[in-house]
């Protein structure tokens, strides 16, 4: 009965053994954003979601479309770039959220403006003046919302970023604040 008692407690220790090993790896595979101070949290997730270029993507889709109506364009090439403008706020929500709660907050409202200014524009283009004033407000209030993140990412990690939409040549080692 003994020798069966220490082989149980041996299989009990080997497993707690592993299971501590076990917890100390899955720690060590937690990305670079979710450990560190909070600035360099926000930063990593800056450079890995790539913050700063879909910011400026979403700015550069606004003055897109504000250059549309101001051209006259027609109102296929204003639905074209409308929807540019829901898609690419679809697509910068989709990097949320954020290590920093507030930043998550004021971005994903600012995405969620966005689209809701392309898809009413998009629905608007070409007979809804109602629906195109709206969209008008809605980008408006979306360039502010994207300074009021934009401070807060350079609140938190002292550095505003980049809002270039240039893409930099692959294997160059480019920082995300434009340092």
């Amino acid at each position: 009965m003994g020798s069966s008692i220490r082989a149980r407690l041996r299989e009990v220790g080997v497993t707690l053994a592993v299971m501590s090993l076990a917890s100390v790896v899955l720690v060590g595979c937690a990305g670079q954003e979710q450990s560190g101070t909070p600035a360099h949290e926000v930063s990593v997730w800056v450079a890995g979601a790539g913050a700063g270029s879909s910011i400026g993507t979403i700015e550069v889709d606004i003055k897109n479309v504000d250059l549309a109506f101001s051209q006259h364009d027609p109102s296929g090439q204003i639905r074209s770039v409308c929807a540019l403008l829901a898609s690419d706020a679809g697509i910068g929500n989709g990097n949320l959220p954020t290590p920093d709660q507030e930043l998550s907050n004021e971005l994903s409202t600012a995405y969620a403006t966005a689209y809701d200014a392309g898809t009413d524009c998009y629905k608007g283009a070409g007979s809804n003046s109602k629906l195109l004033a709206t969209s008008a407000a809605e980008r408006t209030r979306t360039n502010s919302q994207l300074t009021t993140a934009l401070d807060r990412i350079a609140a938190v990690t002292g550095h505003a970023p980049s809002t270039t939409t240039t893409t930099a040549p692959l294997g160059s080692n480019v920082d995300p604040f434009g340092n």
